[in-house]
């Protein structure tokens, strides 16, 4: 089932939005892949966990909570 920004997996709830975004984007790239929903939701965090720690600066505080 694909995700968007207003429908997403419970496990990304804790993301700060541009990274939700991200991480919905990368699973359903994985499912399309033939990914299980378990195992991409798992990876698509991961991920986006990274890209966010290297994209953090391109984020005012305000829009990027706890930066």
């Amino acid at each position: 089932m694909p995700w968007n920004d207003s429908h997403f997996p419970q496990a990304m709830a804790h993301l700060a939005p541009p990274a939700r975004a991200k991480a919905v984007s990368i699973a359903n790239a994985l499912l399309e892949q033939g990914y299980d929903e378990g195992r991409a939701i798992r990876i698509a965090i991961a991920q986006a966990k990274r890209w966010a720690a290297a994209h953090r600066s391109d984020y005012s505080t305000d829009r990027w909570p706890g930066a």
